[in-house]
């Protein structure tokens, strides 16, 4: 079977006609396989949805108890006939539940990569190689500019700020969903035992993390109604992004505003939202951990979806390894 018979791109998203089956599509299908919960590829409204167990609860968080019409629990390793096509759900190191698809019929195989990323990060099962004859990886940090510090080293820096400016509070931006457990997670493993304050709309999110085995130390509810202010001068106060512009922010004692993302790489993204303390802390791939999987996979061809498409096809040319853009269009970065 030629690859493009297998899985190809329809207005919906990535299509398998053999096995009737949509890999996060980007509207409401029959049938979806959903590599991860993040809102640009854990869509509600599907007939059917086959996930692992963790994406299927935080697909419940997020869009409630009736987010599609059947959810099927899938293990990592797990394989399912559908129609005579063979999937698998593989770990990707990308959030709570990410998972890489393998598809397989009729002597091809694909591997799906969704978003992932190679780094260590505890509060996620870590990325697996899937051996594979095309590869569809992601390319969100597709760009060889883009090389990743130790996290920790960027936790550290919040530290140090936090022992230079005991009086300000160090609100850092986080989404919901991955980044900021994984942010709460960096600064236990880094000895940062007191509490972290967390915005209302984190709580159920880190809630089920820590139902899961996930040690995220003390955490607080980031409210001033019942406190006087001066309770948070040298706090850490974690919360989304899209909260740091509202009235809620203003309310902490001079406060000092973080952003934990891979895109801190680009000194005028923080300039421009206003972030003194930007942290390069990112959950997918850079530039090197993508070209490292593609050399460690040796796939047949290469497919290049949602990111920086054309500088990794190009690399992958001058690799000797077939490539093309998908130019699939829906997917933001609400996990970078």
């Amino acid at each position: 079977m030629k690859p493009d018979q297998l899985l190809y791109p329809a207005p919906a998203g990535l299509y398998c006609p053999s096995g009737d089956f949509y890999v996060d599509p980007m509207r409401p299908v029959a049938r979806a396989l959903i590599t991860h919960g993040h809102s640009d590829h854990a869509r509600a409204g599907h007939g059917a949805v086959l996930a692992t167990r963790e994406t299927l609860d935080i697909m419940a968080i997020r869009h409630g108890p009736d987010f599609c019409g059947t959810a099927q629990p899938v293990e990592f390793g797990e394989t399912i006939d559908l129609s005579g096509t063979r999937v698998s759900f593989h770990p990707a190191g990308h959030v709570l539940g990410s998972a890489q698809i393998a598809i397989a019929a009729d002597g091809t195989r694909f591997c799906v990569s969704g978003d992932y990323k190679r780094s260590p990060d505890p509060t996620c099962a870590p990325y697996e190689p899937v051996a594979c004859d095309v590869f569809i990886t992601e390319a969100t940090f597709g760009l060889p500019v883009f090389h990743h510090p130790d996290p920790k080293g960027e936790i550290g820096k919040l530290l140090t700020s936090l022992k230079q400016f005991p009086e300000r509070s160090h609100l850092i931006g986080a989404y919901s969903l991955g980044k900021a457990q994984r942010v709460i997670r960096l600064l236990r493993d880094c000895g940062y035992d007191r509490p972290v304050y967390i915005h209302g709309s984190l709580s159920k999110l880190c809630d089920y993390y820590v139902s899961r085995g996930i040690d995220l130390g003390d955490l607080r509810p980031a409210t001033l109604e019942k406190g006087d202010r001066t309770d948070f001068a040298g706090a850490v106060v974690v919360g989304p992004p899209s909260a740091f512009g509202e009235r809620w922010a203003r309310r902490f004692p001079e406060p000092l505003v973080a952003f934990a993302s891979g895109w801190m790489m680009v000194r005028q993204r923080a300039k421009q939202g206003g972030v003194e303390l930007p942290l390069v802390i990112s959950d997918h791939c850079d530039w090197p951990e993508l070209t490292e999987t593609i050399r460690d996979l040796a796939p047949a061809e290469v497919w290049v979806t949602h990111g920086r498409e054309e500088a990794l096809v190009r690399w992958c040319e001058l690799a000797g390894i077939p490539a093309r853009p998908l130019h699939l269009v829906g997917y933001e970065d609400e996990g970078d």
